[in-house]
């Protein structure tokens, strides 16, 4: 009997022990506590990551609103002084009989190259008279609609792969026309390049042509699936790029897509609207219709960029302030191409960093302008006389404010010694020239030499400084050194930690990074 007890009376203080610990463990979770300051840099980071996805939309707007003016004018340069240039080196050189030739150029390499220009203008849009727009439409309106949403997606990557490979073709032709010919035989290569070009600008007119008439099917579709199934193509594009491994070259490359791209819907958009507009004898009450699916289109595109951006930045810990530097590369192109030893037109430097041509798109909207307004009478030329000027002096207005707006990046991002470096000319396989210093001009020379630089001629090259050599990978980016003279070997460990700022300058649209996307 003592024994069960006992055993008895263990059982119970067991059992009361058993309910003072649950009592106790209870009490210590409802009581207990903790610090976050004990691991501050933790979630000081994640604070600051939060910022920066709130920063993106206003840094990245900033930059998207830069870009698409640079767009801009070297859009409206083909409308506006573009055909003043040819007139004035037509001028030239008929007038150069009557003057005699004082010089060994019959024409300035730049009023070759405005020639070629103006003349593949006219070509492709007489060219294009010949393309049926209206049995074009009706062609694509009667497809299914999955049939169109593929036919758009293959077309998007036609239009990348046609500004990756036109650009080189129109370099080409620029080159080979006006590079120094010893033998008058040489001038025959110009002849397969000019068609060469002037192919490839009539069949990318034709590709923005049937992206322009797809975008119009799905407009003016009656349950508006094909235009709900082409804005959802835009959502899928989050998913193939946030997922991936960017580095700031890559997502420079990512900005300046996406530049040339919103600006190419803008004009699809006015394309659309302009013949949609014809179709109701420009009844002013369609484009109140048409207005919320303008901007239901351009809303998906913008919040697209916004999420794809926030969330890149934020998975590669990657600053808002990067975009700051992008836009001073953007700056720079358009200062250094007003300089003496400029090397190329701005809207050729547009073309190579966006990919952005703007002779494809001229010659389809000049065509779609030109069918869809009817001009008779002194009255209706009177207007179209104003309206040139118009668009003279909304170029002018624009590269005035661009440029004054680009000095401002370039002077806050420091880069305003590179303005005075002469282009630098690559040749594989030989290291750079180390006798040759760069000239560093001081902060207050600065303004003084760009505001008489801006405005002044190219100066020929026999009378620049000898262009320094950087040697060329097709995994890295050279650039030259800005300090003092260094060995080979501290060369080549050290462009891996090189700045940003000047990777930057060397990326254009369609260079392979040496930092790939994995």
């Amino acid at each position: 009997p003592s024994s069960k007890k006992l055993g008895h009376l263990r059982g119970e203080r067991l059992r009361v022990e058993g309910e003072l610990s649950l009592l106790r463990f209870l009490s210590a979770e409802l009581t207990r506590g903790y610090f976050l300051e004990h691991n501050e840099a933790k979630y000081t980071e994640r604070r600051e990551r939060v910022y920066t996805c709130m920063r993106i939309p206003r840094e990245l707007e900033k930059l998207m609103v830069f870009g698409i003016f640079l767009c801009l004018d070297a859009f409206l340069y083909v409308f506006t002084l573009l055909p003043l240039r040819v007139f004035l080196a037509l001028f030239r050189l008929f007038s150069l009989p009557c003057y005699g030739l004082r010089d060994r150029r019959l024409l300035q390499p730049a009023q070759v190259c405005d020639i070629l220009k103006g003349v593949i203008l006219v070509i492709c849009y007489f060219m294009m008279h010949y393309v049926d727009y209206s049995m074009m439409y009706h062609l694509i309106r009667g497809q299914s609609v999955i049939k169109l949403y593929i036919i758009y997606n293959m077309l998007e990557v036609a239009d990348r792969l046609f500004s990756s490979f036109g650009q080189d073709i129109l370099d080409a032709l620029y080159w080979t026309a006006t590079e120094p010919k010893e033998r008058k035989r040489a001038h025959i290569g110009v002849i397969p390049h000019f068609f060469m070009a002037v192919l490839y600008v009539f069949l990318h007119a034709i590709l923005i042509m049937v992206q322009a008439t797809t975008l119009n099917v799905a407009f003016n579709s009656h349950n508006k699936s094909l235009l709900t199934i082409m804005m959802s193509n835009n959502f899928v594009e989050i998913k193939g790029s946030v997922f991936k491994k960017f580095e700031k070259n890559n997502l420079f490359q990512m900005s300046n897509s996406d530049i040339k791209e919103r600006f190419t819907n803008y004009v699809l958009l006015l394309i659309v609207c302009l013949r949609n507009m014809e179709q109701f004898s420009w009844n002013p009450d369609h484009l109140w219709v048409l207005f919320p699916d303008v901007c239901m289109v351009i809303a998906s595109e913008t919040a697209v960029d916004i999420v794809k951006h926030a969330f890149i930045t934020k998975f590669n810990d990657i600053t808002a302030d990067v975009y700051s530097e992008y836009r001073a590369s953007l700056a720079f192109d358009l200062v250094s191409s007003r300089q003496k030893n400029a090397y190329t037109d701005y809207s050729d430097s547009v073309a190579r960093r966006m990919g952005f041509i703007p002779l494809p798109l001229a010659v389809l909207l000049i065509r779609v302008v030109t069918s869809s307004i009817k001009v008779q009478g002194i009255l209706s030329y009177a207007c179209v006389v104003l309206f040139y000027f118009g668009l003279i002096s909304l170029k002018v207005l624009n590269s005035i404010v661009l440029l004054g707006k680009s000095c401002q990046y370039v002077k806050e991002a420091k880069m305003e010694e590179k303005l005075f470096n002469p282009p630098p000319a690559s040749a594989p396989g030989k290291p750079p020239n180390k006798s040759q210093n760069k000239c560093k001009p001081s902060q207050g020379m600065f303004e003084e030499n760009l505001s008489a630089s801006v405005t002044s001629q190219p100066v020929h090259p026999k009378e620049s400084v000898v262009p320094f050599l950087v040697a060329s990978s097709s995994d890295q980016f050279l650039t030259t050194p800005d300090g003092d003279e260094k060995d080979i070997t501290q060369e080549s460990s050290e462009l891996k930690h090189r700045s940003s700022k000047k990777d930057l300058l060397e990326v254009d649209r369609f260079t392979i990074c040496g930092n790939r996307i994995d």
